[in-house]
């Protein structure tokens, strides 16, 4: 009986579970355009391109190596849809997929087996090191869920960073504290540039037609350099190993203009379309603390990030969904500020920060989380509509990366589910960590008032509107403690300012 073997734009991995045991004489493989994957949420350009060209360099290898492909391109049905069209023309009886990384998805392919009541053989994903119920294990009986427990499970699972007598590499679990340094007030310094790719002929032919479809998506193609074969992701990783992650740990949290990647690695798009697996990025890590003497922080971090919140995040995602979607545990219901899709703010943090996003479909995690992030909580706005945001405006955007980090990270829209407070802070902590505010038109330590950062105003204004919530964790008990320090006629200006702030937001 014939297979139809569906591989989706982020499962390009010839040795990826959908592939084993493939039957070249009988099996089939089909991958979808679909318009409308790109037009759910408003999609940037660059994210666009970057799942086409990638989807058709991986179709091309599959066609090399002589796999019966079909490919359907700029398809206007939903993926499901041109799915069935296909199923229904052929009469197949066994689907077979990796799980989807969106809920959505998963869904609707489930719902497809059983209104035309063919086998469905959902594979799980390989790219990660925690399995579905590896994770609900881990879950059960637990009152808090956090990264720090579970990350250290996943070091001694796999023995990651453990020593001969199985405790921690340098004797503790967390080197964080070593890697929140701002770069010195002069500036960063000559950084070595990650590789970047030229397009080829498949990738402009892509940068052409989504300029003339998508004309009007946010977002620009000038600068795209994305790898979009598994051979450029390894080369990029292979540059970064080598040249930029010895300067990574101490720096991770740095931001400064016209400095879009820093010494981070740029590698998460790879490994969302499965272009790169975890295994060998850790491997390759890991070879290159050893033979560079690299910082056991820098490492750690890294590793973190990867063995620890990337798999954390997924686990969340599968527990929580549909859940994590609908949450809004503040009732936050204000529109997302319309320059959130052009850039074009007084805010410099913003301008920056959002402004190399359009540019190159990237920010590095605290320009997401202390920045755009940081100023949606603190403006009261709608969750679900800054979730559409992240997951439109960035290439390495994935749901199932994309929601928990956005919904249960930055916006505290599960009530901390996962997390230990909100993380939230003034535009001090902007000041602190970049150069963005040394030409802004706001001042950080200006509470309220014509020259009052807008960060700081809302901080402020966020401390005092949910006082009794932060005065009950002894994580956040100090914030508002500082608020002690503040008179009462100051608060009510800063509540009183807050008010024209959040009524003017697309004029900041």
């Amino acid at each position: 009986m014939k297979r139809l073997i569906l591989i989706l734009g982020d499962q390009l991995d010839l040795k990826g579970t959908a592939l084993r045991n493939f039957d070249l004489n009988n099996d089939e493989v089909i991958m979808i355009e679909s318009m409308q994957e790109a037009q759910y949420v408003w999609t940037h350009k660059a994210k666009i391109a970057l799942f086409l060209s990638a989807m058709r360099h991986f179709a091309k290898s599959l066609k090399d190596l002589n796999y019966p492909l079909t490919y359907i391109q700029s398809s206007p049905l939903p993926i499901v849809a041109a799915l069935k069209e296909k199923i229904v023309k052929e009469q197949i009886k066994h689907l077979i997929c990796i799980e989807p990384g969106e809920w959505r998805l998963k869904q609707q392919i489930e719902e497809l087996s059983r209104e035309l009541s063919i086998t469905l053989e959902m594979r799980e994903d390989d790219h990660f090191y925690c399995t579905h119920q590896e994770f609900v294990k881990w879950v059960d009986g637990k009152k808090e869920l956090r990264l720090e427990y579970f990350c250290r499970l996943m070091r001694k699972t796999h023995h990651i960073l453990i020593d001969a007598e199985g405790n921690p590499e340098g004797g503790q679990w967390n080197f964080d504290q070593d890697n929140r340094k701002p770069y010195s007030k002069k500036g960063p310094g000559i950084i070595d540039e990650p590789v970047l790719f030229e397009p080829d002929s498949i990738t402009q032919e892509v940068i052409t037609f989504v300029n003339a479809t998508y004309s009007e998506h946010p977002g620009l193609l000038d600068d795209f350099r994305w790898p979009v074969t598994r051979t450029q992701a390894l080369e990029a990783l292979d540059y970064f190993v080598e040249y930029r992650l010895r300067n990574f740990g101490v720096f991770q949290d740095a931001m400064w203009t016209d400095t879009p990647f820093g010494w981070h690695s740029i590698l998460s798009s790879s490994l969302n379309l499965k272009l790169l697996n975890p295994r060998e990025v850790i491997g390759a890590v890991l070879l290159a603390w050893k033979k560079y003497d690299l910082d056991l922080s820098t490492v750690e971090g890294f590793i973190r990030q990867i063995l620890g919140w990337r798999e954390f995040v997924r686990g969340m995602y599968y527990l929580d969904m549909p859940q994590m979607a609908q949450d809004n545990y503040y009732d936050h219901q204000r529109p997302l500020p319309k320059w959130y899709w052009t850039g074009q703010t007084n805010m410099a943090c913003m301008q920056d920060a959002i402004g190399q996003t359009l540019k190159y479909g990237y920010a590095h995690h605290i320009q997401r989380l202390m920045v755009t992030g940081n100023f949606a909580l603190l403006a009261e706005i709608l969750p679900s509509a800054v979730c559409d945001w992240y997951l439109a405006i960035y290439v390495d955007a994935i749901e199932w990366v994309e929601l928990p980090n956005t919904a249960g990270m930055a916006l505290f829209a599960n009530g901390g589910r996962f997390t230990s407070k909100p993380y939230i802070a003034s535009g001090a902590y902007i000041k602190r960590m970049s150069n963005y505010c040394g030409s802004c038109k706001y001042k950080p330590e200006v509470r309220f008032g014509e020259s009052a950062c807008p960060v700081t105003t809302l901080y402020w204004n966020f401390l005092i509107k949910h006082r009794e919530q932060f005065e009950a964790s002894p994580r956040t008990r100090l914030m508002t403690a500082n608020l002690k320090r503040i008179s009462d006629e100051d608060q009510n200006s800063i509540q009183k300012h807050s008010q024209y702030v959040l009524s003017h937001l697309d004029e900041l």
